[in-house]
C-alpha cells in the first residue's frame, strides 16, 4: 500500500516534442527533482525533472483562467472544411 497521495499532475502520457532550453534557480530545480522522486513513487516510473516540466506548464496554462479566457477571444473558431465547402 503506498503511503503517497496521488499527485495533481498524474501519469504522463505519450507525446510528440521539440527540446526548450530555460534557465531557472538552483532552489526550483531541487523542487523539480524532489517532485520527478515524489511522481516515481506515486506511479511506479521513474522519470527525471525535464519531463515534467511540459505537463506542468500545460497544466499550469489549462488552469489559468486570463489565458483560457483570452484564448476563446484571440483564437478563431474552427469549423470542418464540409461546413465551409461551398454547395455544389
Amino acid at each position: 500500500m503506498s503511503t503517497t497521495k496521488k499527485l495533481r499532475l498524474g501519469p504522463l502520457p505519450k507525446l510528440a516534442s521539440t527540446k526548450l532550453t530555460f534557465v531557472c534557480p538552483v532552489s526550483l530545480k531541487a523542487d523539480l527533482d524532489r517532485y520527478a522522486a515524489l511522481h516515481a513513487q506515486a506511479y511506479g516510473e521513474a522519470v527525471d525533472a525535464e519531463k515534467l516540466i511540459p505537463h506542468m506548464l500545460e497544466a499550469f496554462m489549462a488552469g489559468d483562467r486570463g489565458f483560457s479566457k483570452n484564448e476563446r477571444v484571440t483564437r478563431p473558431l474552427t469549423r470542418p472544411a464540409s461546413v465551409d465547402a461551398p454547395a455544389r
